[in-house]
Parts: structure tokens; C-alpha cells; sequence
């Protein structure tokens, strides 16, 4: 079976000002460590819903300067003999270019392509 698996990333960035500078620099350091190697993993910023007004908002938070930036990568997996296959292929393919970053699966799902 083939599978796409999505994953969530913690990244730390350092100074930076702004919320979406953290953004840019994130997606930035991310997107080095996959290329050219791994360009087949898709990077996206993270949301968050806030508990009191239900909105939804980039996932970063910014104090002294410093950012904690919650990233979504996904990639596809082919030949895959389970769900929880899939998930550690991919965990392992991920983990190895992100060394230090934590990472948790947040969706693993068929794909017929």
C-alpha cells in the first residue's frame, strides 16, 4: 500500500523579531536540510486554535527574541505494509535529515497514485 504521512515538527529559531520572520526562517532551515536529497517532503506552517475565542492561528510563539514554530511535513510512502509501516519509514526518513527536532505523526492515510 502507499500512504501519505503528515508529521508535526518543533523548530526553534533564534533571534528573531517577528512571528513571521520565525515563519520564513523555519520554513527556510527546514527546506535546507531536505534539499536536494529529500525535496519530495512538503513543509507547511502548523496552526493552533485558540482555546478561548476558537480562532486559528499560525503555530509560533515568540518570547526574547526566540521562536518556537510548529512546522507540518508530509511525504508519500510507497509499498508500505501497515499504517504504523508507513509511519516509521517516514519517521526515519524525516528524523535523519532533522536531527534534534522532535516530530510526532499527526495523520497517516492511504494513496493510490
Amino acid at each position: 500500500m502507499n500512504y501519505k504521512v503528515t508529521m508535526e515538527a518543533a523548530w526553534p529559531v533564534r533571534d528573531v523579531k517577528t512571528a513571521d520572520d520565525a515563519i520564513g526562517v523555519a520554513i527556510a532551515e527546514a527546506g535546507k536540510r531536505f534539499q536536494p536529497k529529500l525535496g519530495f517532503v512538503d513543509i507547511e506552517i502548523g496552526s493552533i486554535v485558540c482555546p478561548g475565542c476558537k480562532r486559528e492561528a499560525d503555530a509560533v510563539l515568540l518570547v526574547a527574541n526566540t521562536a518556537l514554530v510548529g512546522l507540518v511535513l508530509s511525504m508519500r510512502v510507497f509499498d508500505a505494509e501497515t499504517t504504523e509501516h508507513a509511519e516509521r519509514i517516514a519517521k526515519s526518513v524525516i528524523g535523519r535529515a532533522l536531527k534534534r527536532v522532535p516530530l510526532r505523526a499527526i495523520e497517516v492515510e492511504e494513496w493510490n497514485g
